[in-house]
């Protein structure tokens, strides 16, 4: 009987989401997700909010497609200057970015481009499997993450500093510490004190993430490029041919990666607060970490861009997930779709789907039809990419600052985000030169304050006593994977350090 009843819902559903007006609205936003995706400076979030106002004027299923289009394609289209310029379109590309240039400025980049996209929409199709089939499950075990889960969570995340980065690992755990200490910058979450603010209104409020990531890998980048080629770039491959001819042997290869960077990006996704950007990352990560070519890494090596791109994509998905079944947001752009949500009269929780069960299977078929319709969009977007990249540089990157500029300020609505990527601008061009990454800093940054304030709740939780970090089965399990992380760091730091004694004694 139940099976009935569903299959009625999905008939509707499927009805529903025919209209044309339901078409149009989602081809139009995908195209626009595309557009903005693959500006640096811009991101799925902005984009997302950008199509807010639109929506008023909507009803509610077109409503939500056009988030769903625009998010999914803007999160692949940041890959495009990735590989290209080196400039992470949006924060989920900055994992790989680096990765991706050099596969790039080896002539491999339709194999590069090609894997992204295949990736990218098999990845979202994976997500969108796991939010129709497993949402009540996943989202229940998110719900019951406490502080002092986060926390490890948290201390897990940014011990794989070390790992995303092919540096010493001393240099990586100092971009780690500048990260931490940005994310202190503002007012204490917990006593509501301002600290190292000067006094400043813009920095009560922190560290904006867009505009430092904007500042420390695109505006870094303009810089290194001007100063040391005179307005041109490193030369990468312009011309792109037969984009997926290689995609069977990457399928053969690197199918176990693929399959553990979307299970983990779906599972990333579905944690309140997390996201496409902290799934890259740590798929990245842990790509390095069971790779049995570790030293490949950052060299142009295809494993963590195979995982890593397949997570972020599937983090969409994932994120859908705590914010359908209990209204919490997953991300940034889930927060916007819960303000769409209410305003559609379609309040978020376990009674939508037997409130609106036919608007709630039109909406995965959507998330399916959206991941589809990337496959000969990102064709044609990569196609025309290549064309638009191949403008002169000393034209190209004036109008890439421009739109830095324009992110930065629509981020925070004020001159201060301008101010904030200049300063981490600068920087990362000063740490870059002294051999000091730059990722392990953008991490702190993104995980600093989930920290601090799992940190300090769990301490108020347990009165003080550090054995209620450990009393929790999920937290006492994520403490012993951590600690050992921290053992292998620590055995890392120790041989760096007796590598350079040996050095300087020879």
């Amino acid at each position: 009987m139940a099976d009935v009843v569903i299959s009625e819902h999905v008939a509707k559903a499927i009805s529903l989401v025919l209209d044309i007006q339901v078409l149009g609205v989602v081809f139009a936003s995908a195209i626009f997700g595309l557009f903005v995706g693959a500006i640096p400076g811009l991101t799925a979030t902005m984009a997302a909010a950008l199509l807010v106002p639109m929506t008023f004027f909507m009803p509610p299923l077109p409503a939500l497609g056009a988030v769903v289009a625009v998010s999914a394609m803007a999160i692949f289209a940041g890959d495009l200057p990735a590989a290209m310029l080196r400039m992470p379109g949006t924060p989920a590309s900055a994992a790989y970015a680096e990765e991706s240039y050099a596969m790039a400025l080896q002539g491999k980049l339709e194999l590069n481009l090609s894997t992204n996209l295949v990736c990218s929409v098999a990845g979202g199709l994976v997500g969108v499997g796991f939010l129709m089939l497993a949402a009540p499950w996943l989202a229940e075990v998110a719900i019951h993450f406490s502080s002092f889960e986060y926390f490890w969570l948290s201390c897990l995340g940014l011990s794989r500093a070390s790992l995303i980065s092919g540096k010493q690992t001393s240099h990586a755990l100092l971009s780690l510490l500048f990260g931490l200490g940005f994310a202190c910058v503002g007012i204490d979450p917990v006593t509501g004190v301002a600290r190292f603010t000067g006094e400043s209104i813009e920095l009560a409020a922190g560290i904006h993430l867009i505009p430092s990531m904007i500042g420390a890998f695109a505006l870094s980048e303009l810089m290194r490029s001007s100063a040391e080629q005179g307005l041109s770039l490193a030369p990468v491959q312009e011309k792109v041919g037969a984009l997926f001819s290689n995609i069977r042997f990457v399928a053969r290869t690197y199918w176990q990666n693929f399959l553990r960077g979307s299970l983990l990006g779906t599972a990333i996704g579905a944690l309140p607060g997390a996201g496409a950007d902290v799934a890259a990352w740590i798929s990245y990560a842990m790509a390095k970490r069971f790779s049995k070519q570790p030293e490949q890494f950052g060299k142009g090596h295809l494993e963590g861009i195979v995982e890593s791109t397949s997570s972020n994509n599937a983090a969409l998905g994932g994120a859908w997930i705590p914010a359908l079944v209990f209204g919490i947001p997953g991300d940034s752009v889930t927060a916007i779709v819960i303000g769409v949500l209410y305003m559609k009269g379609m309040n978020p929780g376990p009674s939508i789907f037997s409130q609106t069960p036919d608007l709630v299977y039109a909406l995965f078929i959507l998330f399916i039809l959206a991941n589809l319709l990337m496959l000969p969009l990102g064709w044609l977007a990569i196609k025309l990419a290549a064309r638009l990249f191949r403008t002169p540089r000393a034209l190209l990157l004036p109008m890439i600052l421009m739109t830095c500029v324009l992110g930065s300020y629509a981020m925070t609505n004020s001159s201060f985000g301008i101010v904030l990527m200049l300063f981490f601008g600068i920087l990362a061009w000063l740490m870059e030169s002294h051999d000091i990454p730059i990722g392990p800093m953008m991490l702190g940054i993104v995980l600093g304050g989930l920290l601090e304030q799992s940190f300090m709740t769990s301490m108020i939780k347990a009165d003080g006593h550090i054995i209620g970090f450990f009393e929790r089965p999920i937290a006492a399990g994520l403490s012993v994977i951590t600690l050992c992380v921290w053992s292998i760091m620590l055995y890392r730091l120790l041989s760096d350090i007796s590598n350079q004694n040996a050095r300087r004694q020879e």
